[in-house]
């Protein structure tokens, strides 16, 4: 009942309050930001993500490790560091987590950064070593924010611990990950109400783009099953720019769209995200029985294997699919590793995808406040 549902999400939201995700306002620099958590709960990789976060608010961050128990970690800070184009401090043969941290501070008043991203060490169970170690640490570099990192499919123990952290050591924030989980981020009414403090962010995948500032509406809307457009339209936005999307809206509009821009649109969609989370947050395509089992259906091979297709056809083909007889389709179907069904149905698709997309503005409606069409992505859930 819309009813009920309605009013369950006035509640939720209340239970949330006014906050805002991300980090409030403040004037140090360097700005200090400790992630703490139990081990496993993705520190480092939120680390890694959250710089390539603040790198997109123009900041410019250096990470730094001090986990120098666990096998591999400082190294795995450096791989994830690379790949989100981040700063690690990284001193050869220092394995004191307090220096270390010390360290990084002191290269970031040197070197001009202004913010430190300090990725601490975890365990399997909260013990007397890890906090003493943190406080020291807290003490050493007076972090702005102190942002507890928990696995928003770990229900009661991210909450328990969450708890613990702050008694000990001090919670400002919550940094909620694998929230494309079944859970949904029901764990995150369970932290506010429990730990008492706002929810910074969340992370939605294993991409490093996949960190987001925490909305309320959002994340209400997602536990609910109602889907989370605006989520869904700041990725398009962030997989292509407006000149592409206008350069579309123009074939579109002139009838000139051919099987290349087809292509692009699918890789377009692959880069926004697992096609499953991206149907997700469609509105009715969360909760509902029969939209769960068409999301399964749709799988990131599905759209590899219709790219094959097209890979496998010739320029003049890619551009006039009319010309794409029988011989031709067999042709196609060998190159690609598929089958000439597979090709007739992709054909079939195209035609009807471009009438439609005609008809509603297609990919183009990409462009800055427009809701992304991912009415490319229809055929393949038959």
């Amino acid at each position: 009942d819309q009813q009920v549902v309605r009013i369950v999400r006035d509640e939720m939201l209340a239970l949330f309050g006014e906050t805002q995700g991300g980090l409030p306002a403040s004037a140090e620099r360097p700005r200090v930001i400790m992630l703490l958590g139990l081990q496993g709960s993705g520190k480092t990789t939120t680390a890694a993500k959250l710089g390539r976060w603040l790198t997109k608010q123009g900041r410019h961050p250096l990470l730094v490790s001090t986990d120098v128990r666990r096998p591999a970690a400082i190294e795995q800070l450096s791989v994830v560091g690379r790949q989100a184009e981040v700063r690690v401090h990284d001193p050869a043969g220092q394995m004191d987590p307090v220096k270390r941290a010390a360290g990084a501070l002191a290269e970031a008043k040197n070197s001009g950064f202004d913010v430190v991203i300090v990725d601490t060490a975890g365990r399997l169970h909260i013990d007397d070593e890890l906090m003493n170690e943190l406080q020291a640490i807290k003490a050493a570099v007076q972090p702005v924010d102190q942002l507890f990192v928990a696995d928003a499919m770990t229900g009661q123990d991210a909450i328990k611990s969450a708890g613990e952290f702050n008694r000990r050591i001090g919670v400002t924030g919550v940094v909620l990950t694998k929230m494309d989980g079944d859970a949904r981020g029901g764990a995150a009414l369970s932290v506010v109400s429990v730990v008492g403090v706002p929810i910074a962010f969340v992370g939605s995948g294993e991409r490093l783009q996949d960190l987001e500032p925490f909305h309320a509406d959002r994340v209400v809307s997602r536990v609910l099953g109602m889907g989370d457009v605006l989520s869904l339209i700041e990725r398009a936005e962030e997989a292509v720019s407006q000149e592409d999307a206008e350069k579309l809206e123009k074939k579109i509009r002139l009838d000139e769209f051919t099987l290349e821009d087809f292509r692009d649109q699918l890789r377009t969609i692959r880069k926004m995200g697992p096609l499953e989370q991206i149907l997700g947050m469609l509105p009715g395509m969360g909760a509902l029985k029969e939209m769960k089992q068409a999301r399964e259906q749709v799988d990131d091979k599905q759209l590899l294997r219709v790219e094959a297709i097209i890979n496998s056809m010739t320029p003049k083909e890619r551009r006039n699919h009319q010309v794409i007889n029988g011989q031709r389709r067999k042709r196609i179907a060998k190159g690609s590793g598929t089958t000439v069904e597979e090709v007739n149905r992709l054909l079939k698709q195209f035609v009807q995808m471009k009438k439609m997309l005609k008809a509603m503005g297609g990919m183009a409606g990409l462009g800055k406040g427009k809701r992304p069409n991912l009415s490319a992505l229809k055929g393949l859930m038959r």
